[in-house]
């Protein structure tokens, strides 16, 4: 992640008359620093240290300013915690049946889905959601070594 791409979030936040905290804004920075799709309690276990006043509630709430404003996509899988991405571009995911790792998986967006259920089902469609499940290397290599 670059400095521009976080000053420009922060940028936005500003211009929706949010205010940068510090707080705020090293949530903002661990998930632009992030490519693991973390829950807000991994983000809240990272900063605690730093922010030892600050509560898990804290994370949610920005979590919540910044899903509101479009800085991250929330993603929902099962009754797992919900997981947070900052990368808010059309792409899907890859998810480890072994330890749960969540992988971008860049595609060209399957926009002829959308339009075919929309001829088929009359619904007026807002968008669509693919996720490809497997065994990430770590997992495999694990597995390979109990063997």
């Amino acid at each position: 992640m670059s400095e521009h791409m976080l000053q420009e979030a922060v940028d936005k936040l500003k211009s929706s008359g949010v205010r940068i905290t510090p707080q705020r804004h090293a949530v903002l920075e661990f998930l632009m620093n992030s490519d693991t799709h973390p829950t807000a309690d991994e983000i809240y276990k990272a900063l605690e240290g730093k922010f030892p006043n600050m509560s898990v509630a804290t994370v949610y709430n920005n979590l919540r300013v910044f899903r509101e404003i479009g800085l991250v996509r929330e993603l929902t899988y099962g009754d797992s915690s919900s997981r947070f991405d900052c990368n808010t571009s059309k792409h899907y995911h890859i998810i480890c049946e072994g330890c749960g790792k969540i992988v971008d998986f860049h595609y060209p967006s399957l926009d002829e889905v959308e339009s075919l259920a929309e001829q088929i089902t009359g619904f007026d469609v807002s968008h669509h959601r693919m996720e490809v499940y497997g065994v990430c290397q770590e997992c495999k290599k694990e597995k390979n070594q109990i063997v």
